[in-house]
C-alpha cells in the first residue's frame, strides 16, 4: 500500500508516525520503533493478507478494515488530548 496520504502539515509526519506507534502499543503492538508497520500488525491480526509492495489485488473493503482500524484508534486519542488540554485551560 503506498503512502498516498496527504498531510496538510508535511513537518508532522514524525509526530504522527509517533502517535501511531502510541496508540498501537496501547493496542497491544509493538510498532513504537517502526509505526510504518503497525499496518502489517493490524492485518496479520483481523486475517487479511497484506504483503510489503503491491497489494492492488485486495478486497478495498479489507484495506478500510485495515486502516480505519489504525485511523479510528489515532483520532479517539487526538479527540482525548484535545479535551484534556481543554480542561486544563479552564
Amino acid at each position: 500500500m503506498a503512502r498516498n496520504n496527504k498531510i496538510l502539515v508535511p513537518e508532522a509526519r514524525d509526530e504522527l508516525d509517533e502517535l501511531k506507534g502510541q496508540v498501537m502499543a496501547k493496542q497491544g503492538h509493538d510498532t513504537r520503533n517502526q509505526p510504518q508497520n503497525a499496518k502489517y500488525e493490524v492485518a496479520e491480526d483481523m486475517g487479511i493478507p497484506l504483503e510489503k509492495g503491491y497489494n492492488g489485488d485486495m478486497k478495498a473493503k479489507d484495506a478500510g478494515k485495515i486502516g480505519g482500524n489504525i485511523g479510528g484508534q489515532m483520532v479517539r486519542e487526538m479527540i482525548q488530548m484535545a479535551e484534556k488540554s481543554l480542561d486544563q485551560k479552564k
